[in-house]
């Protein structure tokens, strides 16, 4: 990093960063339940002296004033663990630092050290406020993974005025001391599927008896491998998985009921609007073909929007962030097919998604993310404060 005054106070913040880090990590909570999560972050955010909103479930939004009018920027980390049981060694075999002591539970996606490094941003623009235009809206964001508390957090930054956003998520592949800034799709879409076919049971001699609902649903899953191939446009992506077909109970007696659930992913808008008509079509026809019902479930739905960064933003929140570390932190990262609900944040503000490399053989992070045995380089955590400042900073 270069040697000035934003690098040197985002490298002061260390040992703090480390003790906050690793306080979220030994103490995760799932989606929606992360009460003590915001008691923590609650805490900080008043040794800062800074305004502060609740929001219902466990969102918070905290503001920083700048000195002078301008751009109003928003910054966002989102909260919640995973029901993933740790392992105490990680990639490479190494011990790790910190472990979960809440089993079953734990950071395997890097929410621990989104909130530190939003917090070592905070820290770092109150230093500097002086310098800072306009509002920066602090969003801690509830339950990403479950998806639980986006739409809260959209309703509440209805009342004020954003011009634009910014995000950050460690990243497994891209090597720790680098920041991956790139325009457009970043992140996966996600479509959902949840579809139930509904037939008559009967007695497993007698199948002319009954309506079988395991046969117009093993036609359509084999109908979908078809309809990818053709009707995807060409040079587009998206991908899909079925991972759930449940029905019956006993090898002889037909069942009443049939279900299937997968999940799709895509960067394309339009091209995954049309994935899921065309496969929602398909569980209709195939269920009409054999004479059975078909009902879909709650979670059959486009889930969630692709994360595409804008250009403009991008291109200036990487000069600055060059400026201030120096062209060796700039690292390419291909684009991810993991979703995130920070897509929905792009989708009404202009902003982009940084990702943050946190890959280092010889500590052994770099492990998949979801998994028991991911762990974080924490030495890049000032290189994400000082990104995250490079944006709300930047004219």
């Amino acid at each position: 990093m270069k040697d000035n005054e934003i690098t040197s106070y985002a490298q002061s913040l260390q040992p703090y960063m480390v003790e906050m880090r690793r306080r979220f990590h030994a103490h995760p909570e799932l989606s929606g339940e992360e009460h003590e999560t915001r008691k923590i972050l609650i805490e900080e955010i008043e040794k800062l002296g800074l305004k502060y909103r609740l929001l219902p479930g466990t969102g918070i939004i905290a503001f920083i004033e700048g000195a002078k009018p301008g751009k109003n920027r928003l910054l966002r980390a989102d909260i919640d663990a995973l029901p993933v049981q740790e392992e105490s060694t990680n990639l490479s075999g190494h011990e790790k630092v910190c472990l979960s002591e809440e089993p079953g539970r734990c950071h395997a996606c890097g929410h621990d050290v989104h909130m530190t490094v939003q917090l070592g941003t905070m820290k770092l623009l109150k230093h500097f406020e002086d310098r800072l235009q306009g509002t920066v809206y602090c969003c801690f964001e509830e339950g990403e993974e479950t998806n639980c508390g986006i739409e809260t957090m959209m309703k509440a930054l209805e009342d004020y005025h954003i011009d634009e956003c910014y995000g950050m998520h460690v990243l497994n592949t891209l090597e720790a001391g680098k920041v991956d800034i790139q325009a457009g799709p970043r992140m996966a879409g996600m479509l959902r599927f949840g579809i139930r076919f509904k037939g008559r049971a009967g007695h497993g001699s007698r199948p002319d008896q009954a309506l079988n609902p395991i046969t117009p649903a093993v036609h359509a899953l084999s109908m979908v491998d078809s309809a990818m191939v053709n009707k995807i446009t060409a040079g587009e992506t998206v991908t899909m998985g079925f991972s759930r077909f449940a029905a019956g109970s006993q090898y002889n007696v037909i069942p009443e009921e049939a279900e299937l659930e997968g999940s799709g992913r895509y960067f394309n808008v339009e091209e995954g609007k049309k994935a899921f008509d065309f496969i929602t079509k398909i569980m209709k026809d195939s269920a009409d073909s054999f004479g059975c019902g078909v009902e879909f479930m709650d979670t059959h739905k486009i889930a969630l929007l692709p994360v595409v960064n804008d250009a403009e933003v991008s291109e200036r929140v990487l000069k600055a962030v060059a400026d201030i570390c120096g062209e060796d932190c700039i690292g390419q990262a291909d684009r991810w097919f993991a979703s995130e609900t920070y897509g929905r944040y792009l989708e009404k503000h202009p902003g982009v998604l940084a990702f943050l490399g946190i890959r280092n053989e010889e500590l052994g992070s770099g492990a998949a993310h979801h998994n028991g045995k991911f762990d974080v380089d924490e030495s890049v955590m000032p290189l994400g404060v000082c990104a995250a400042a490079a944006f709300a900073l930047s004219d």
